[in-house]
């Protein structure tokens, strides 16, 4: 007699509330989709849409510049919210790059994301590698009790583990859960918060549910705001059905706010305004 282990990110997707989540997603990022803009100018469409969720997870985490001033600026390398600006767009524009590598070890995805994020500026012996036992954690606005390094990779296997096994649950639960996880353990020295956004990103394309990565749902985060992410991301923590529904609902509301910001962006191009 066979049996089949459980699949915990399912059991997540069939929480209340999640289904309703899970569908009114898909139906938007259908709906942008089939705009026709997006027959002939998706490209155009997918650049701005990776300027806009750069934008606004670097807003998350502490950089909340004007869209036309990152539009213009060329140099990142000043202060700390220019850096922070900089690592934001690196991610963004590598995370449709790794694709092939995620599906097969996402650990080293992660390890490859922060040494884009921290592009030189952090120790060279920490950047892409899980922090160790009282190394110190520089992340703005997350200030959650930091798991051990111990715990740190244990859950990090876990994690990889539950990306490598596959899962029945809808790509939104997927990157919900990837997202939150990373979140929680803060496994480097920096730039956590990008990095786990970014993964949420990774996810979202790499299901075929936004595959031309047109729905930024870094955008959508930072448009909801810091506390309601802040208090969202509690409900993660809390491991409570309540809470991690809540948390995938607002997720599930980020993506379909990327989507609003890329509907505009073909209205837009449908105008000749972009």
């Amino acid at each position: 007699m066979s049996t089949t282990a459980p699949d915990p990110l399912a059991t997540l997707g069939a929480l209340p509330g999640v289904a309703d989540a899970v569908d009114s997603v898909r139906k938007a990022v259908d709906r942008v989709y089939g705009h026709r803009v997006m027959r002939r100018r998706s490209s155009e469409v997918t650049a701005e849409a990776a300027l806009r969720g750069a934008r606004g997870s670097a807003a998350l985490s502490g950089a909340d510049w004007n869209l036309e001033e990152v539009r213009r600026r060329t140099d990142f390398s000043g202060d700390d919210e220019a850096q922070v600006i900089g690592a934001a767009l690196r991610l963004t524009a590598e995370a449709g790059q790794l694709l092939s590598i995620w599906r097969q070890s996402p650990l080293r995805v992660l390890a490859r994301l922060h040494l884009v994020a921290a592009g030189g500026a952090a120790p060279d012996d920490a950047v892409g590698r899980p922090r160790l036992a009282g190394e110190p954690v520089d992340e703005p606005l997350i200030e959650a009790p930091l798991p051990g390094a111990d715990e740190v990779a244990g859950r990090l296997e876990g994690l990889s583990g539950l990306i490598l096994a596959g899962s029945a649950a809808p790509a939104l639960v997927t990157a919900a859960v990837a997202h939150g996880e990373l979140l929680a353990l803060r496994p480097f020295g920096s730039y956590n918060g990008l990095v786990a956004r970014t993964a949420e990103r990774i996810v979202l394309i790499g299901s075929g549910l936004d595959p031309k990565s047109i729905c930024p749902a870094e955008a959508g985060h930072a448009e909801q705001g810091r506390a309601a992410y802040v208090a969202a991301f509690e409900g993660y923590l809390s491991g409570t059905p309540d809470g991690m529904a809540a948390w995938i609902a607002h997720c599930g509301r980020a993506v379909k706010l990327g989507v609003r910001e890329s509907t505009a962006v073909c209205e837009a191009l449908q105008r000749g305004a972009a």
